[in-house]
């Protein structure tokens, strides 16, 4: 989305220009804003945005619909069978963007067979720790709160990184060429976050990207913010009713390359990845 100019007998008319891919085609929407930009800016860009988002979100509906179809289905050991299948598959792969040494079948044996295999203990000890909290996290719903989300961190790196674990990080850290916040707003930060998170009205697709985004930008942590992130964003899809999404180790460049742009670009990339990874239950 972007303010372009045209000028005519020297004066200068500003329109909002957004282009979106339907399909196979790349459709451009253009508004009017008049001889200067309106303060009411914001509000006007986010009614174009929904105005062209609502295929998506039909889509979107749909997927969450026979979701729930599907899974009123099944017995309850077998319900409880596939948690623990989804559960395997998400730690491995955010373990595995992390640095992780552990593969997907020592996951399956510390998870299910409480096989520990000859890798190093701590992520032996992370990767338990992860299964217990991802599995918890799907059986009750908590509201989101900076107690439940340090709560979480502290339970997967309490006996690994102790010196960090459950606490607001409080130096600076940079990420690649991205500086985070200074740590005196980290608290503030998140607060906001949570308040965000908690009174959105947004489509929930929509508002897990956003609350991604926000999380891994203020990077409240010292380490571990890209497990706890993505926790939360299948925290928030879960008890919307939508499926969860598993960013796959093997798709963890697209996924960086992403988060490296500015949040309306991760939220298409989030979106976009969404619908494609369900694509079999939009029908």
């Amino acid at each position: 989305m972007r303010i372009i100019i045209r000028k005519k007998r020297n004066k200068e008319y500003y329109y909002l220009q957004h282009s979106y891919r339907k399909g196979n085609k790349v459709i451009t929407k253009e508004k009017y804003l008049g001889k200067q930009i309106p303060k009411s800016i914001d509000k006007i860009k986010e009614q174009l945005r929904i105005e062209s988002s609502l295929d998506f979100y039909k889509k979107l509906e749909k997927i969450k619909v026979n979701f729930q179809k599907e899974w009123k289905k099944l017995p309850d050991s077998i319900k409880q069978k596939e948690k623990e299948e989804i559960a395997i598959s998400f730690t491995y792969n955010t373990n595995a963007i992390e640095g992780s040494a552990i593969t997907l079948h020592e996951t399956r044996e510390i998870i299910h067979d409480k096989i520990s295999p000859n890798k190093p203990l701590y992520d032996v000890k992370e990767t338990e720790a992860h299964s217990k909290i991802f599995l918890n996290m799907l059986a009750k719903k908590n509201k989101i709160t900076n107690a439940l989300l340090l709560k979480w961190h502290k339970e997967i790196f309490g006996e690994t990184k102790k010196d960090i674990s459950g606490k607001y990080r409080d130096y600076l850290v940079r990420v690649g060429n991205y500086i985070a916040p200074d740590w005196q707003d980290v608290k503030k930060l998140m607060d906001q976050l949570m308040d965000f998170i908690n009174k959105s009205k947004e489509n929930p697709v929509e508002l897990t990207a956003r609350a991604h985004y926000q999380f891994e930008k203020i990077h409240p942590y010292g380490d571990g913010n890209g497990r706890v992130g993505r926790l939360l964003m299948n925290h928030i899809l879960w008890h919307k009713n939508y499926p969860m999404l598993i960013i796959e180790y093997k798709k963890r460049k697209s996924y960086y390359q992403a988060l490296d742009k500015d949040e309306d670009k991760f939220v298409s990339y989030f979106i976009k990845r969404y619908l494609a990874v369900h694509k079999k239950r939009i029908g």
